[in-house]
């Protein structure tokens, strides 16, 4: 009996996407960045934690460059040459996103602000009395 072992290599097809969606999540700690296609399904995606940053470091504008010059390259692979911008948080990473954009040559069809903002909020502490 001899046994047969397959070997277990991802035969993952290259796919050409021309054009795409760029999400980037800029929070205070970090900034993430997932690049999509059309309907949604995530092809590459980078962190300021991928990208060799630790700590307090994760959270500066040097750090939210080199990721989403990360995600860039990697959605280049793909053949990616218009981008959807969507931005979404308060951290260093939102201003980042556009200079690195145009500094690739992408092509930006259009920005969209996602942050969530509260419509009412939570209710309020209870008032103090003076005696």
């Amino acid at each position: 009996m001899a046994n047969t072992t397959k070997s277990a290599s991802k035969n993952k097809k290259q796919r050409l996407v021309s054009s795409g969606r760029l999400y980037v999540t800029a929070t205070f700690n970090t900034t993430l960045a997932s690049v999509t296609d059309e309907q949604g399904n995530v092809l590459c995606w980078s962190t300021a934690g991928e990208a060799g940053f630790t700590g307090s470091r994760k959270s500066t504008p040097y750090a939210a460059t080199i990721t989403l010059e990360n995600a860039v390259n990697k959605a280049r692979a793909f053949g990616m040459q218009t981008m959807d911008l969507y931005i979404k948080g308060p951290g260093p990473g939102r201003d980042v996103a556009l200079r690195v954009l145009k500094a690739q040559g992408i092509r930006i069809n259009m920005i969209a602000d996602m942050t969530p903002s509260p419509h009412n909020g939570t209710r309020p502490r209870k008032a103090k009395h003076n005696k």
